[in-house]
């Protein structure tokens, strides 16, 4: 392992699309979603084999601080960040670059969502190494594109340039212009050229070069990294946090640096991506019995009887739940509440989620 070579976790996310199971005290990353770990620490520790846990760091929020110093108890707690506010991932992923640079001033780092899933195992590791490798140079900005597999509405498609040359057998791309979510019209044509990636938001930079692509296109937040630097393993850090944080701006690294930037590169990443965005997701991911329909369970108790009823998500809670000629529907149960929608309408958890908080109903989020 590279001693230069860092990690950092992005595991501040609410996960509304996965209501009622993700709220905001225990989002989408800190469950088991029918696996024996939860996201978050299955995520850490497949970047595991690629850094050691002292190289690793975690940015979430003060709501799930304590639950992910518990899930990764081998990561120090010193490199356990606690955002006060959410504020986009171009301040987190600064916030934890800065710290890291301020340990190691030659650094490279590699940027991991916290509720991703990865089929091809050694295949992740081999692309991800490949990444830091070529952002050794400084000069470069380097991302993982994921080739789409069907033409998807709901992510932000990287156009690709030249190849540049290959690292480990891998090849290296130009990157042209970045893409926000398309049509299906759009996306089709996007997937017929062969020159579009899934954006992952799966980032590899040196330190060098990232502090330099904020003080050119980012100088706010720039500055504000620069505040907080004196800081970095004092007392006075958290409460510097809090002060830089409130007068932030919020906004994406996608839209702060990667669109803006002349030198980012990239290189495929063909290992069985995921982003367990909602529940048709964990639906496809799932394991089905005879009838097509995927059972989850947080533990033994609750139960499912079914007639005639196929190709249904149910997260069982505590009780029986009985379905009747039910088809291609999610059916979540918790302790205090029940969702029962069609599984091809689970973007639209996310505006529910938005009545919730238009009408007060705190308890409920």
């Amino acid at each position: 392992m590279n001693e230069h070579y860092y990690a950092l976790i992005l595991a501040g996310g609410g996960g509304t699309r996965l209501w009622p199971k993700s709220r905001e005290k225990s989002p989408k990353q800190c469950l088991k979603l029918g696996g024996e770990k939860t996201l978050l620490q299955a995520t850490a520790e497949r970047v595991h084999k690629i850094v050691e846990w002292d190289h690793m760091y975690i940015i979430t929020n003060e709501a799930q601080i304590k639950d992910v110093i518990e899930q990764l108890p081998n990561v120090p707690p010193s490199q356990i960040i606690a955002e006060p506010e959410k504020r986009e991932t171009a301040l987190a992923m600064g916030t934890g670059a800065m710290m890291i640079q301020e340990r190691d001033p030659d650094a490279v780092i590699m940027n991991f969502a916290s509720d991703h899933t990865i089929v091809n195992e050694k295949e992740f590791i081999r692309v991800m190494k490949a990444a830091a490798k070529v952002a050794e140079d400084f000069s470069h900005l380097v991302a993982v594109g994921i080739p789409p597999s069907f033409p998807h509405t709901g992510l932000g498609y990287i156009r690709i340039g030249d190849e540049i040359g290959t690292e480990a057998d891998i090849s290296v791309f130009e990157v042209e212009r970045f893409r926000e979510k398309p049509n299906l019209a759009t996306a089709k044509a996007f997937l017929a050229t062969g020159k579009y990636f899934w954006n992952a938001n799966n980032y590899t930079w040196s330190v060098i070069a990232l502090e330099q692509a904020f003080r050119k296109h980012a100088p706010k937040i720039a500055e504000a990294l620069d505040t907080l630097r004196p800081h970095v393993g004092k007392a006075s850090f958290n409460e510097m946090l809090k002060n830089v944080y409130t007068e932030a701006e919020s906004i994406s690294i996608d839209y702060a640096i990667s669109e803006k930037v002349d030198n980012l590169l990239l290189l495929p990443g063909d290992f069985g991506w995921n982003d367990i965005g909602d529940w048709k997701v964990v639906y496809d991911l799932g394991e089905k019995n005879d009838s097509g329909n995927v059972v989850l369970r947080d533990a033994s108790n609750g139960e499912l009887i079914e007639y005639e009823s196929r190709n249904n998500l149910v997260y069982v809670n505590g009780r029986l739940i009985a379905l009747v000629g039910v088809k291609d529907m999610a059916v979540v149960d918790t302790s205090d509440v029940l969702l029962i929608m069609p599984k091809e309408q689970s973007q639209d958890v996310k505006k529910l989620v938005a009545q919730l908080k238009e009408l007060g109903k705190k308890q409920y989020l």
